[in-house]
């Protein structure tokens, strides 16, 4: 797959802009998108998972700097595989949820404020994808509008995966509960895909897909019995998706049957 901003800053918002990386994979989409915030007039950024362990697109996201801190959405390598080295090539601290991610500095928080290159950050616990997923909600000087980064509790095109069993479904929809209760415009900068332009729009999308599958997902246990597992349920519900998809439908049906169960 070809996409022609690999490898070039792209400016989003006034204090965002994206730097793709070139892994993609049905999983990643067009690739991971590599966030680099600052304030106009500001030297110093903020990273936004840096992405995989690739060289060179660790050193093109240095090239981008100095950068002044790194911060990690959730612990899946496409994410945050590449944080201990570019923190090695810039000398920046790493911050995350998940204490064994972090490097020189302190694990985040729910409600924590983080001020850097001249951007406010506030941290919004929105587990589901991950038990440690975090998105941020952006402001600062000159910015144009509220805008929210969500790793990929919200992504740009398509829906997430439930990675269970660290994911889990319950904890999901309060997230997009959460993200649907954001002021109206604000911007979705994902982890994934293209930014969308309303979150409370796209959280409810996700939340009303959400319904919909397990409405599928209880239909088909009323025809296979209340034990199935989630390949014969996946067999079932996603037959019109493309079957390299499957293992990732798997593990959302996992976490599903978990819900319906308990």
């Amino acid at each position: 797959m070809e996409h022609p901003a690999y490898g070039v800053p792209r400016t989003v918002t006034p204090l965002a802009s994206v730097l793709l990386e070139p892994n993609p994979s049905p999983m990643t989409l067009e690739g991971t998108n590599t966030w680099l915030l600052r304030a106009p007039g500001e030297r110093e950024c903020v990273v936004v998972d840096p992405g995989e362990d690739d060289v060179a697109h660790l050193e093109r996201v240095a090239a981008r700097g100095p950068v002044a801190l790194i911060l990690l959405t959730h612990r899946h390598r496409d994410h945050a595989g590449g944080a201990r080295r570019l923190a090695a090539l810039t000398g920046a601290p790493v911050r995350a949820l998940d204490r064994s991610l972090v490097l020189g500095s302190a694990a985040l928080g729910d409600g924590d404020e983080v001020a850097a290159a001249g951007c406010e950050l506030r941290v919004l616990a929105t587990p589901g994808h991950t038990s440690d997923s975090l998105s941020f909600l952006l402001d600062g000087p000159g910015a144009a509008g509220p805008a929210v980064l969500t790793g990929d509790t919200v992504l740009g095109r398509g829906t997430t995966v439930i990675a269970h069993p660290d994911g889990a479904l319950g904890p999901y929809l309060a997230s997009l509960r959460r993200l649907a209760d954001l002021p109206d415009g604000t911007m979705v900068l994902p982890g994934h895909g293209p930014e969308l332009p309303d979150a409370p729009t796209a959280a409810r999308a996700y939340l009303a897909h959400r319904e919909e599958r397990l409405d599928q997902v209880r239909t088909a246990l009323e025809t296979l019995g209340p034990d199935a597992t989630a390949r014969q349920v996946v067999e079932v519900v996603y037959v019109d998706v493309d079957r390299t998809l499957w293992p990732a439908a798997e593990a959302s049906v996992r976490a599903q049957l978990d819900h319906l169960r308990t």
